[in-house]
C-alpha cells in the first residue's frame, strides 16, 4: 500500500514539475508569439482601448485617424479621404493591415521600443496610451490632382511623383481604388463581405499599380539606352546615327520599324536628339545592338531596376533582365522584349537626369512625432545610385526638353495646358499581350522645370495607347498642381 502510494506521489510530483516548467516555458519563451496571435481575445480587444497614431501629409492633412467610438473597442479607424490615399495609407483591419499602417504599425501602436519610456510615463501619471504620428511626404494637393486625373482615364493605371533632389514622394496614386472604411469595421459580416467584393473585383482595386505592377516601359527606356551610349564618350545628342525606315534584325526575318511604320527623317542619319524628340525605334533599336545587352543591363541597374525598394512600403522590382540575341537587344533598347516597370521607375528615370545623373532613394515618411510632441525619426535623404555623370545627364536633359519644346516632339500637345511651365519628357507607347495583341499602354515620364527641377514624375496607364494622348495629359495636372502647391507656400 505505502509503495502504491509512493508511486502515485511521485506521478504527481513529476506532472506538477512539468506543468511547472510548461508554464515557464510559455512565459519566457512563447509571450510574444500570444501575444500576436490573431486569435488572443485579450489581446484582440486591447489594441483597440488606445488611441492608434494618425498619418497626414507633409501639409498636416489628415488621412487615417483613429476616433472614439465607445463600447468593448474603444477606438476604431477612419479615412476621412479614403480613395485619393488608400495606395499609401493601405488598411487596418482587426485582422491585416497594408501600406502606411502595415509598415509603420509599431509606431502607430505605440508598441515600438523608442516609445517605452513615454509609455511609461503616461503609466504613471495616469495618461492613456496612444501611438506615434507618422508624417508623410506626399503632398496632398499633387496627390488629390494625380488620383484625380487618374480617375478620368477611367481605366487602370498608376502615377508617382518624386522630389528629384531628395526622393521625397510627394504623390503615389492608383486607380482602380477602395475605400479602407470598409475593411476598418468591427462588423465581422460587414468585414467579409467588402474583403470578399475587393479580392473578387476583376479591376484588382486591392493592387498598389504605382508600386506593384510593372508595366512594358516602351520608348521611356530610350532614356536608358541614351544614356548607355553617352556614358562611352563616343556619342552625344548631336551624333549623326543610322535611321532606316526598316531595321533588319540579325538571325530572323523580323525587321523593326517605327511608329506607324514612318520614316525617320528620310532614311539616311539623324542626330541621336532629333530620333530622340520623334522616337525613331530604329535608331535606337540599331544603337541598343551596338552597345549590347550587357551594356543595357549595366545602365538599367544603376536607374534602379533589377533590386527590391522599400519606400517603407515594398516595391515590385522593375526588370530588365539578361538578352541573349542582337534581335532581343535590339527590342529591349526601345522598352519592348521583356522589360518591365512600375510607376515609380518611370519617375525615376526622369528624377536621375534632373538632379544631374544622381537618383535619390525614394522614400515616403518624412518625421514621426511621438504624443509629447517630441520628433523620434527625421528623414535623411541619401543617393541611392549614380545613374549617369553630370555631364551625360546635361545631354539626356537637353533630348527631354526637346520632345516637349520641339514642333516636331512627341509631347509638344502639352505645351498650351503647362501655363508657362517647361517641362523635360519622355513618351511611351508600349505593346503588350500575346503577340502584341493587348490594347497598348500609355507611358510617360517627366521632370519641371526644366532649369530648375522640383518634380519628376512616372504615369503609365494601361491600354491608354499614346503615351502623350493618355499619360501625359496627368503628369501635367500633377505638375500644375504641385507648382500652384509650392507658390502658396512661398518655395517656388
Amino acid at each position: 500500500m505505502n509503495q502504491a502510494l509512493r508511486r502515485v506521489s511521485l506521478a504527481c510530483l513529476v506532472m506538477f514539475l512539468l506543468l511547472l516548467v510548461n508554464a515557464n516555458f510559455v512565459q519566457a519563451f512563447q509571450a510574444n508569439k500570444l501575444a500576436s496571435d490573431p486569435g488572443n481575445g485579450r489581446t484582440f480587444a486591447q489594441q483597440y482601448q488606445y488611441q492608434r497614431g494618425s498619418i497626414i501629409t507633409a501639409d498636416n492633412k489628415v488621412i487615417a485617424e483613429s476616433r472614439n467610438v465607445g463600447g468593448i473597442y474603444s477606438y476604431q479607424r477612419d479615412y476621412p479621404d479614403p480613395l485619393p490615399y488608400a495606395a499609401v495609407t493601405g488598411y487596418d483591419t482587426p485582422y491585416s493591415a497594408t501600406g502606411i499602417e502595415q509598415a509603420e504599425n509599431k509606431l502607430l501602436s505605440g508598441t515600438d521600443p523608442r516609445l517605452t519610456v513615454r509609455n511609461l510615463i503616461d503609466l504613471i501619471t495616469g495618461k492613456p496610451k496612444k501611438g506615434a504620428t507618422v508624417q508623410l511626404t506626399i503632398d496632398s494637393v499633387a496627390q488629390q490632382a494625380a488620383y484625380s486625373a487618374l480617375k478620368a482615364t477611367g481605366l487602370p493605371s498608376g502615377a508617382v511623383a518624386i522630389e528629384p533632389s531628395t526622393g521625397a514622394i510627394l504623390a503615389l496614386a492608383s486607380y482602380p481604388s477602395f475605400n479602407p472604411n470598409k475593411l476598418a469595421t468591427f462588423d465581422g459580416q460587414a468585414l467579409i463581405q467588402a474583403d470578399k467584393k475587393y479580392l473578387n473585383s476583376p479591376q484588382q482595386p486591392l493592387l498598389n499599380r504605382a508600386i506593384n505592377e510593372t508595366f512594358p516601359p516602351g520608348s521611356t527606356f530610350k532614356i536608358v539606352t541614351s544614356s548607355a551610349a553617352f556614358s562611352t564618350g563616343k556619342y552625344t545628342a548631336q551624333t549623326p546615327y543610322d535611321a532606316p525606315t526598316n531595321l533588319k534584325l540579325p538571325n530572323t526575318t523580323n525587321q523593326l520599324i517605327n511608329f506607324d511604320n514612318e520614316p525617320c527623317g528620310g532614311g539616311g542619319k539623324v542626330p541621336l536628339i532629333y530620333a530622340f524628340t520623334v522616337s525613331c525605334n530604329t535608331v535606337f533599336g540599331g544603337l541598343g545592338m551596338h552597345l549590347g545587352g550587357s551594356a543595357l543591363r549595366h545602365q538599367a541597374n544603376k536607374f534602379g531596376m533589377n533590386r527590391s525598394l522599400r519606400i517603407p512600403l515594398p516595391v515590385s522590382p522593375s526588370s530588365y533582365p539578361p538578352v541573349s540575341t542582337p534581335a532581343y537587344t535590339a527590342y529591349s533598347a526601345i522598352g519592348q522584349y521583356n522589360d518591365a516597370v512600375t510607376p515609380l521607375q518611370e519617375a525615376m528615370f526622369a528624377a536621375a537626369i534632373a538632379n544631374g545623373g544622381t537618383l535619390m532613394r525614394p522614400y515616403l515618411v518624412q518625421k514621426v512625432i511621438a504624443p509629447n510632441l517630441s520628433t523620434l525619426v527625421i528623414a535623411k535623404p541619401t543617393p541611392l545610385s549614380e545613374a549617369v555623370s553630370p555631364q551625360v545627364a546635361a545631354e539626356v536633359k537637353q533630348m527631354m526638353a526637346s520632345v516637349v519644346s520641339s514642333s516636331y516632339g512627341t509631347a509638344h500637345t502639352i505645351v498650351a495646358d503647362l501655363g508657362g511651365i517647361t517641362v523635360a519628357a519622355k513618351t511611351g507607347t508600349a505593346q503588350n499581350g500575346t503577340n502584341n495583341t493587348g490594347l497598348d499602354d500609355a507611358v510617360f515620364t517627366c521632370f519641371a522645370p526644366v532649369d530648375n527641377p522640383k518634380i519628376a514624375v512616372g504615369v503609365v496607364v494601361k491600354g491608354g495607347g499614346l503615351g502623350a494622348d493618355a499619360s501625359a495629359p496627368v503628369a501635367v495636372k500633377i505638375i500644375k498642381a504641385y507648382m500652384q502647391s509650392l507658390a502658396s507656400q512661398g518655395k517656388r
